[in-house]
Formats: C-alpha cells, structure tokens, sequence
C-alpha cells in the first residue's frame, strides 16, 4: 500500500486545509481521501496529522504519540456539522479476522492501542474517531479479490 503515491498532496481548495504543514500522503488511498476532503463541497475544513494523542505500545510498554491520519469538518445529509478525527488503514491491519500476517497481527495490537487513546480523547471533545479501510474508500467499486465491499466499519 504505502509505495504508491507518496509526497504532498497538491490542493485544488487550499482554503479548506487548516493543518499547519502541508499535507503529506503516504498512501494512494491517503491521495483519495485527501482528493475527496478537497473537493467535495460537504467537507468544511481539514487538517492533515495535526492532533497527537499520547499512548502505551503493547509492543514496548512506552508512552508514544499518535497522530491520527485526518481531522475533518463536515455538513451530512441532514444539515448536521460533524468533526471527526479519521485513520486510514488497510484492512488486514484493522481487524483480527484480516489480520493474516506475525507483522499485521502486530501492527493491530498497536493500532488498537493507538485507536482506543484516540476514542477515549474524541469522546472527551465531544467529537468521533473513526478507522477507514479500503472497504469504505472503494466501496462503490467491486473488492480487490472480486467479492463485494463492506459497508463500513466502526472503530
């Protein structure tokens, strides 16, 4: 995944990134997150790594910041402002079942650590943290394997 695509996302919105550093994708589906964040009238503002949130690895037992991929402001369907904080994670990362790899099942256990700091602070915000898999990304599109899609997962 994290081959393709890399460097900073060039905006078509720019008054729309509120971040303090340019955007940086590290990932094609990073691009179409940010493409999205950038164009779609809905989303209000967005910020690219801009909230670290402190957490204990399982893997070291030591205190280390995470930063979640995006913060985004939008408008839903119903006229209704949401902030959430989003990470943008493959699905063989996000979940045991898909976890097929020693690495992957390690990358999870930091990842749950990491995504249970990040609920815990955005519930203390009052917003939602959420993970987006290439599920959600491409869920228009048929799976990579040739199945259907999900449709969407909570974290």
């Amino acid at each position: 995944m994290s081959r393709y695509h890399q460097g900073q996302f060039r905006m078509t919105n720019p008054q729309k990134y509120v971040g303090k550093s340019a955007p940086y994708a590290r990932s094609s589906w990073e691009v179409k997150v940010m493409q999205l964040f950038d164009t779609n009238s809905n989303i209000l503002q967005w910020a690219s790594e801009e909230v670290g949130i402190p957490y204990i690895s399982p893997i070291d037992n030591r205190m280390h910041t995470y930063y979640p991929d995006f913060m985004v402001r939008y408008i839903d369907a119903n006229n209704r402002e949401h902030v959430e904080l989003l990470e943008v994670k493959p699905n063989s990362q996000s979940t045991l079942e898909t976890a097929r790899s020693l690495a992957d099942r390690q990358a999870l256990a930091v990842n749950a650590a990491k995504w249970q700091a990040a609920t815990q602070w955005c519930k203390s915000k009052g917003i939602r943290f959420r993970v987006i898999t290439e599920n959600e990304i491409f869920r228009n599109k048929k799976n990579r394997r040739g199945g259907r899609r999900n449709q969407g997962r909570k974290a």
